[in-house]
């Protein structure tokens, strides 16, 4: 039990590390469009950064929590 929590402690410390040096590695904006183009990007420039780190941080924490309910039923 107490590695159980040791994991899933430092799976948290490692996610809000993640989530607090994401800002300070990320670059800098592309400049606007020129005026008066219409700047046909897909999407619409959408960033998919954020959504992925909260996808990962699910996945990880539902497969913790898989690994758990193994690990206790194979102790009963």
């Amino acid at each position: 039990m107490k590695r159980i929590i040791r994991h899933m402690i430092l799976l948290a410390f490692l996610v809000i590390a993640s989530v607090f040096t994401n800002p300070i590695l990320a670059g800098e904006p592309p400049p606007p469009p020129p005026p008066g183009s219409e700047g046909d990007i897909p999407g619409g420039g959408a960033s998919i950064g954020g959504g992925l780190l909260v996808l990962l941080s699910l996945s990880a924490g539902y497969g913790l929590k898989k690994l758990y309910d193994a690990r206790r039923k194979l102790d009963e």
